[in-house]
């Protein structure tokens, strides 16, 4: 996790770090475990094949250059799942305890909640999974929020492949004048919740303090707790919720205890992001070889005296001195030198690497704007957002499930500790996120005509495919109004031709003796035709 945290931060001195510094993860044995980085080491060494793992060379500048796209691929992903707000309600009940119930859960789900969940998405997606955390605190706010904990702030417990008990722990800060540890570990059951306050070193959790109140960061909590740091929550059920990116873990398997944890977008495809880092470093290296320079003779530098150097100005073109000597055919001659720069072969490959990474974590090149910001269709949108679509399907599937449970128990804590009312958080949710690519309004009217010419779709079924939206009292609202829009428009308003037919009544034209007009027109043919034949 901590080398996936060095791609999704961009942080260049943590991945130099990770792959070539002295604490490098090539010398960890439980590293070695989890990730076969001895696959990646040159033939007869000890070197990593990777370009964030090789040293500069002496005399020479740190010059690598990093392209972000790790970062740009997990907020891509955050984007696709949590740029619109997902419904949320009770599943199948329509009782007022349940109308209220989801009005509840939509404040839930307001700008900080929604916020929230998009910064859960995104971080899981670059660090294969991430904890949701129910708190509260009426002083602040008067109903509960998420608290999002980093994967590797938390030691989980599973049973059965779910979350059974959780340590997350965090370091507080220094004490003056002292380079001890402070460690604060809480240890989440359900129903309760036991705090430790450890003084230890870097790298040594250390021994278990007396007193809560020995730090200041944590005297607050000895007064919500017991002599033994433990704090009742009236929950028998646990207030951290657990959300993978997607599962399985390729690279993990068979190491005990981490088959429910997530995948990473990286995973598999941190070469590839390493030797897109070379290539651009080996396109702006050739820009700096490409500078123009001039070789001159010694003797056409500017010195400052007898003894020494010759010196030229920086401002000036670069010029390099040439001790020339033997040679008189180029004593005064002036030489330009200027390197190749290959273009063409740099951008090529950097493109041929960045359409390989993407589909390799499971986007479309469309999604990050490589096929140009052209106007079309949805249906070609989707087309060629496909890949993306894929993956957004497939994170939901893991989205939703943590997403109804983290909402229940924010449901029985706001009841419980802040005095909810209208709530039933026994009620069974369901939740369905918008569509990504919203479909052509043109190419939607010219389908619900054909529909409706060939009288194969009702009213209620245009509303439902016209705007998907819609929930089931509004499509029904919408259906009503159609229709008393139609009726008002099939009844005529009087009768401006005096036939004697009151408003609604069909106005049908009679002659002197009482009958239709043109009633028998057919009969009159029919005789005219007999009388011809004869």
């Amino acid at each position: 996790m901590d080398m996936w945290r060095a791609w999704y931060s961009g942080n260049t001195d943590h991945l130099a770090a990770v792959y070539g510094g002295p604490a490098n993860y090539r010398s960890n044995a439980v590293a070695r475990q989890f990730f076969e980085v001895d696959q990646r080491r040159a033939a007869g060494g000890e070197e990593l094949r990777m370009f964030w793992g090789q040293a500069a060379a002496p005399g020479q500048q740190a010059a690598k250059l990093h392209i972000p796209l790790a970062g740009d691929v997990a907020e891509m992903s955050a984007n696709l799942l949590w740029s619109d707000v997902p419904t949320v309600s009770v599943d199948v009940d329509s009782s007022d305890l349940a109308k209220s119930t989801t009005a509840q859960i939509r404040r839930y789900l307001d700008d900080r909640g929604h916020a929230k969940m998009r910064e859960a998405s995104e971080m899981a997606a670059g660090l294969s999974n991430v904890y949701l955390r129910v708190v509260w605190d009426t002083k602040l706010r008067p109903r509960p929020w998420t608290d999002v904990i980093a994967a590797e702030a938390v030691v989980p417990t599973w049973r059965w492949g779910e979350l059974a008990e959780a340590i997350v722990w965090r370091e507080l800060a220094p004490l003056t004048n002292e380079s001890k540890v402070w460690r604060l570990l809480e240890f989440h059951t359900p129903g309760a919740i036991e705090y430790g306050l450890y003084e230890g070193r870097v790298g040594v959790l250390g021994i278990r303090a007396d007193s809560l109140a020995e730090h200041p960061d944590t005297a607050d909590l000895g007064k919500r707790t017991d002599g033994q740091g433990r704090q009742a929550t009236g929950i028998d059920r646990l207030l951290i919720t657990h959300l993978p990116n997607v599962l399985p873990n390729r690279q993990w398997d068979g190491v005990p205890d981490t088959a429910p944890l997530g995948r990473s977008d990286y995973a598999g495809i941190e070469p590839m992001m390493d030797a897109l880092d070379e290539a651009w470093t080996s396109w702006m290296r050739d820009l700096r070889l490409g500078k123009s320079r001039v070789v001159v003779p010694q003797s056409m530098l500017d010195t400052d005296g007898p003894g020494t150097v010759g010196s030229f100005n920086l401002d000036k073109e670069l010029l390099v001195g040439l001790n020339l000597l033997g040679d008189e055919s180029m004593k005064d001659s002036i030489t330009d030198l200027q390197f190749k720069i290959r273009v063409e072969e740099h951008e090529r490959t950097c493109k041929a690497l960045r359409a390989q990474i993407l589909a390799s974590a499971g986007y479309s090149g469309q999604s990050f704007g490589d096929e140009g910001r052209v106007a079309v269709t949805a249906t070609e949108v989707a087309a060629r957002k496909e890949l993306s679509l894929s993956t957004r399907g497939l994170k939901i599937l893991y989205q939703r499930p943590a997403l109804l449970a983290h909402l229940t128990v924010k449901m029985m804590v706001d009841v419980r500790h802040c005095g909810a009312k209208g709530v039933d958080p026994a009620a069974e949710l369901t939740a369905s996120w918008p569509q990504a690519v919203q479909p052509d309004q043109e190419a939607t009217a010219r389908t619900l005509q054909l529909l409706d010419s060939a009288e194969a779709i009702s009213t209620y079924m245009k509303v439902k495919l016209r705007s998907p939206e819609l929930e089931e009292a509004d499509v029904l609202a919408e259906v009503r109004r159609i229709r008393d829009d139609q009726r008002q428009s099939t009844v005529p308003a009087g009768d401006p031709y005096n036939t004697g037919g009151g408003p609604g009544e069909p106005s049908v034209e009679t002659d002197s003796d009482g009958t239709e007009a043109g009633a028998d027109e057919s009969q009159d043919e029919a005789e005219d035709g007999l009388r011809a034949a004869s």
